[in-house]
């Protein structure tokens, strides 16, 4: 971790995660929030270079802070992947248990858990991990919320949003990496009847829209069902 980084809040330093994190998945980072404390945060980081901000329209990385953010964001994913295969964490503890180490491990551990884990390039949710020149390969998705019955999928991605919603996709095993076959979807944006292994599960729609899933089998049109991109880019 850079020296700036070293001396900079925790508060700073997640709210440049979050600003990472909301591009990523092409949301707006709005200051439309009426929480003065939030909107003074992202003052102070437009006045130290790190976003550029319009007071009720919105703010934007600067490629200061875009770098600070990626570095940020490698570091935490990387040790959420570390929590879960070697210490044996589940899925929905480890975001906070990260939280609470990210900020004192050195470089050169970053650099070791890298390498012991093979230079991963997702995390346990499926999220992409940015490699050391801040590139990351994104894999093609969609939410399990567009799969038509018959089709059988593969989970992507999962969103670490909510740890009760995530400690029961793991009770579900729907899990990245789980092979899904959807059975039946009740007409009207009704409940989804999966089959996860020997087991079917009905599931609601909060759930099919947290999911990020691709293909069993490789599309034969694309060929590839990666895509290696900086942030920004959309597959």
């Amino acid at each position: 971790m850079s020296p700036e980084l070293r001396t900079l809040p925790i508060r700073v330093i997640d709210c440049l995660k979050l600003c990472y994190k909301l591009r990523e998945r092409s949301e707006s980072i709005t200051t439309s929030i009426s929480d003065a404390t939030v909107t003074q945060l992202f003052k102070w980081l437009g006045e130290h270079g790190y976003v550029r901000y319009t007071p009720y329209h919105g703010v934007e990385l600067t490629e200061t802070g875009q770098q600070m953010a990626t570095e940020l964001v490698r570091r935490h994913r990387l040790l959420e992947l570390f929590l879960v295969k070697v210490m044996g964490f589940p899925l929905d503890e480890v975001d906070g248990e990260a939280e609470q180490i990210e900020h004192a491990i050195s470089d050169a551990f970053v650099e070791r858990m890298d390498a012991l884990l093979e230079h991963p390039t997702e995390d346990p949710h499926g999220d992409p991990i940015p490699n050391k020149g801040g590139g990351v390969v994104v894999a093609r998705s969609q939410p399990l919320s567009t799969v038509s019955p018959g089709q059988q999928v593969v989970v992507q991605r999962v969103s670490d949003d909510d740890p009760d919603l995530l400690r029961y996709l793991a009770e579900l095993g729907l899990i990245p990496g789980a092979l899904v076959q959807v059975e039946s979807v009740a007409p009207y944006g009704g409940v989804y009847t999966v089959r996860i292994g020997e087991q079917t599960h009905a599931i609601g729609d909060m759930v099919t829209q947290a999911v990020l899933v691709r293909p069993a089998t490789p599309d034969p049109v694309s060929g590839s069902m990666l895509s290696s991109k900086p942030l920004g880019e959309h597959a």
